[in-house]
C-alpha cells in the first residue's frame, strides 16, 4: 500500500483550488516517478490479466483520460496499480482551454465540473513525453492515447484534426480513443450524429489501414462517446461502429444532466459533471450498447465507480474493462486495488 496514506493528503489538497490541487499533483507525480519516492504512492498491481480487442491487459481497470492531459506522469500513475492508462486529450496544436475558474467540486455528491476545454500542450509535446515513459509499459501495462479536435478548428474541418492526431499517435500507442463526447468543446458532441460520424469513422478507418501497412502493426480503436445519448442515438451508434470496423467504445464521459446535484453550491455551473451522478447514466448506456453490439465487442465502462462493488456492476451491466477518474480524486490510490481485487473475484 502507499507509504503515505491518502487520508492524510486529501484534507490538504482539498483545501485548494480543484486546477491547482490537480496541477500541484501531476507536477509532484511527475518530478518523483521512477524514483526512490515514488514509494509514496505506489503499489502492488493486482494481477487478473484479460484480453480484450487483441490487448493482454494486465488487470481490467484503468485510469480515464483526462487526468493526465499531456501524458507527463504515466509511470507514476501506473506504480498505483493500474493495468491501463489512457492520456490526453491531446489536440494538434497545444490551446489554453476555457477560461479560469474551471473546475469546482461538488463533495456532497462526489463529484466534479470541469470546463477545462482540452487544454493541453499540443501533439509535438504529448509525444515527447510518452516516449520518455518507461516503466509502466516495461511492466506490462498498456497505453491508450486519447485524440480531440483544436477549439479554433471548425467543425467541418473536425476530421482533419482526427487524422493528424491519428497519424501522431499510432506509433506510440497501445490504442487509440478517438474524443468526440466533451461537452466542453463548441459543437464536439454534434459528431455523435449519424451522418457526421460516418463520415468521421470513415476517413479514421481508411487512414488507420494506411498506417497499419506502414508501421506493420495493429493498434485498436475505440470511441468515446457521451452518458447524454437516447436509445435511437444508442443504437445509431453501435451500428456505425460495427460497420466502420472500430474496436471498441468507452461508455460514458461526462454529463450535462445536473438532476442529482440541484441545490448544491456549484451545481450550476456550466461543463461536464463526473463522479458518482453519473454512475447510473453510465451503465444504462453501458448496457444498451452491450445489447446492440452484442458478445464480444469491446466495451470500457466508466463514470462515477467509487468501490469495487460499483466497478462490479460495470460488469454486470456490459462492460469488460473498467477506467477510474473522479473517484481517484475522492478516494485516493487505494480505490485501485479495490477495484482491481473485486474484478479480479477476490
Amino acid at each position: 500500500m502507499p507509504l503515505i496514506p491518502y487520508a492524510l493528503t486529501r484534507p490538504f489538497l482539498f483545501g485548494l483550488d480543484p486546477e491547482h490541487a490537480h496541477e500541484l499533483t501531476l507536477e509532484s507525480i511527475a518530478r518523483l516517478q521512477n524514483t526512490p519516492a515514488q514509494c509514496l504512492w505506489s503499489q502492488a498491481r493486482v494481477a487478473d490479466p484479460v484480453t480484450v480487442a487483441g490487448l493482454t491487459f494486465p488487470n481490467r481497470i484503468g485510469l480515464a483520460a483526462g487526468l493526465d492531459k499531456n501524458g507527463r506522469c504515466i509511470d507514476g500513475l501506473g506504480a498505483m496499480g493500474f493495468g491501463f492508462i489512457e492520456v490526453g486529450t491531446v489536440t494538434p496544436l497545444g490551446q489554453p482551454g476555457n477560461p479560469k475558474p474551471r473546475m469546482f467540486r461538488l463533495p456532497a455528491r462526489e463529484a466534479l465540473i470541469n470546463r477545462l476545454g482540452f487544454n493541453n500542450e499540443g501533439l509535438a509535446s504529448f509525444l515527447a513525453n510518452v516516449q520518455r515513459a518507461r516503466s509502466f509499459r516495461a511492466g506490462g501495462g498498456i497505453l491508450g492515447l486519447n485524440i480531440g479536435k483544436n477549439a479554433a478548428t471548425p467543425i467541418e474541418r473536425a476530421v482533419d484534426d482526427y487524422l493528424i492526431g491519428l497519424a501522431g499517435v499510432y506509433p506510440h500507442a497501445d490504442y487509440v480513443t478517438v474524443n468526440i463526447s466533451s461537452p466542453n468543446t463548441k459543437n464536439l458532441r454534434a459528431l455523435q450524429s449519424d451522418e457526421a460520424l460516418d463520415a468521421l469513422l470513415g476517413a479514421l478507418q481508411a487512414r488507420r489501414l494506411e498506417l497499419a501497412q506502414q508501421h506493420r502493426r495493429q493498434v485498436p480503436m475505440f470511441l468515446k462517446i457521451a452518458p447524454d445519448l437516447d436509445a435511437a442515438q444508442i443504437g445509431v451508434i453501435a451500428a456505425t461502429l460495427q460497420r466502420h470496423g472500430i474496436d471498441g467504445v468507452i461508455a460514458t464521459n461526462t454529463t450535462l444532466a445536473r438532476d442529482a446535484v440541484q441545490g448544491l453550491p456549484h451545481a450550476e455551473e456550466a461543463g461536464g459533471l463526473s463522479g458518482r451522478p453519473v454512475f447510473e447514466a453510465s451503465n444504462r448506456v453501458i448496457a444498451a450498447l452491450r445489447a446492440a453490439l452484442g458478445a464480444g465487442y469491446p466495451i470500457i465502462g466508466v463514470g462515477g465507480v467509487m468501490s469495487g462493488a460499483d466497478a462490479r456492476e460495470k460488469l454486470s451491466a456490459g462492460a469488460d474493462l473498467v477506467q477510474l477518474y473522479t473517484g481517484l480524486i475522492y478516494k485516493g490510490p487505494d480505490l485501485v486495488k479495490q477495484v482491481g481485487l473485486a474484478l479480479a473475484g477476490r
